[in-house]
């Protein structure tokens, strides 16, 4: 592997999705996908034209790296799939970043930070981290699928915590009623109160992509297998099929 690799990060546990090349923690370019396609129907042109913007081919690419879950299951498994093949065939390294600890790393420092997902039919992933250093992100807690409500109940005695990701953003109302009722008061930053009680929210990431992008880099020397084989989704809940079945 070189020094400073070129990455090639996929996003695809969101409806939107999203995609970056990277070098060096460097975002080469970005770009964000549409909420209304499916990425089946976009993902490779997707790429190929940030490439092409780039003035890069894909086998310039020296390592791939994939949000990993939880997420959508159909927008996971096409982004997954997609890495593992152009991984496999061009013989490159690859490697999974969990969704919920990017999008914790968006939000930047906090020593509590609660990632939000939406999971559909009105429940969200939830996950909380600590982020003490710029880009050291460290797991509180497991992943969960919960109804809003119960993942409040969850953290309700837990002060500083930093709110983000889109379920964050939908669920706004019912983490105010919480903090009104716990006695946290919500400010818009870290640094508008002294407050050690205080809530604030962080505004989702505009391209979660490159935060993935980010994260890969910093795993790259220390991830155990780098292979294809090796690529894992983390779904947390069962999917609609499972469960009716």
């Amino acid at each position: 592997m070189t020094v400073d690799p070129l990455i090639l990060s996929v996003e695809t546990a969101t409806l939107a999705g999203s995609i970056c090349i990277s070098r060096a923690r460097k975002v080469l370019g970005s770009d964000c996908g549409d909420a209304t396609t499916s990425h089946s129907n976009t993902l490779l042109a997707d790429i190929d034209r940030l490439l092409v913007k780039l003035d890069l081919t894909v086998r310039d690419v020296d390592v791939f790296a994939v949000a990993s879950g939880p997420g959508s299951f159909t927008g996971l498994r096409i982004g997954l799939a997609t890495v593992k093949a152009l991984a496999a065939t061009l013989n490159r390294n690859c490697l999974g970043i969990p969704t919920l600890e990017a999008i914790a790393h968006s939000a930047g420092k906090s020593e509590k930070t609660v990632a939000l997902l939406p999971a559909g039919r009105g429940e969200i992933f939830a996950q909380m981290f600590s982020m003490p250093l710029e880009g050291v992100v460290q797991a509180l807690d497991e992943p969960t699928h919960l109804s809003p409500s119960r993942m409040v109940e969850r953290y309700f005695q837990m002060a500083g915590i930093c709110w983000t990701g889109e379920g964050a953003r939908v669920h706004s109302n019912v983490i105010i009623e919480a903090a009104e009722r716990g006695g946290h008061e919500i400010i818009a930053t870290s640094s508008d109160s002294s407050s050690p009680k205080s809530w604030r929210f962080a505004e989702p990431a505009l391209n979660l992509a490159e935060h993935v992008a980010l994260l890969a880099t910093m795993r790259l020397t220390t991830a155990a297998d780098l292979s294809a084989n090796a690529l894992r989704a983390i779904y947390v809940r069962p999917s609609d099929a499972e469960l009716k079945f």
